[in-house]
């Protein structure tokens, strides 16, 4: 494995662990915190790197149980994706931009609404690009585990959008 550096190889991570400690913590200083905490825990353990098959993974996952932690204290509920993470399709008119941005706020409420581990998945999967692999490692799955609550996740989702749009009809 090539020699690890924190400030080119840890420090870039911090914007997705701090996303992924918001999902779970609900409340952004508390996921600020969490990602401090991480990063502080991750330096400690600066001589063990080299034993880590991933370290991305390896932050990943203590921040999830980091952020678990937390949030059972705090005895938080889902909060929604941030609506910056979406890119306004530029070409189309008003009327298709305003359909689009409502399609975009009726997906984050669906995935919200969706259970822990099927969320986080589709977090880790669709939003971050995160492989089955790191996905499982994160979660403290197997990749099948991953597999099976990312189908259900989507199969949900899916199912209540067509829902949604065959209103009335």
């Amino acid at each position: 494995m090539q020699e690890l550096s924190f400030l080119n190889d840890i420090l870039p991570l911090k914007n997705r662990l701090f996303r992924l400690a918001l999902r779970i913590t609900l409340d952004r200083a508390e996921a600020e915190d969490v990602v401090q905490e991480v990063l502080i825990r991750v330096w400690d353990k600066r001589s063990e790197w080299k034993q880590l098959e991933s370290v991305e993974a390896y932050c990943l996952a203590v921040t999830r149980n980091l952020a678990i932690d937390r949030s059972e204290q705090k005895n938080a509920q889902t909060v929604e994706l941030a609506d910056n993470m979406e890119q306004p399709d530029s070409s189309a008119g008003p009327h298709e931009q305003l359909v689009n941005e409502e399609r975009i706020a009726w997906i984050h409420r669906l995935i919200n609404r969706l259970p822990e581990k099927q969320r986080l998945a589709m977090q880790l999967r669709d939003i971050e690009g995160k492989n089955y692999k790191e996905i499982a490692a994160a979660l403290g799955q197997t990749e099948e585990q991953v597999k099976v609550n990312l189908f259900r996740g989507r199969q949900k989702v899916r199912q209540k959008i067509l829902e949604i749009e065959n209103y009335g009809l």
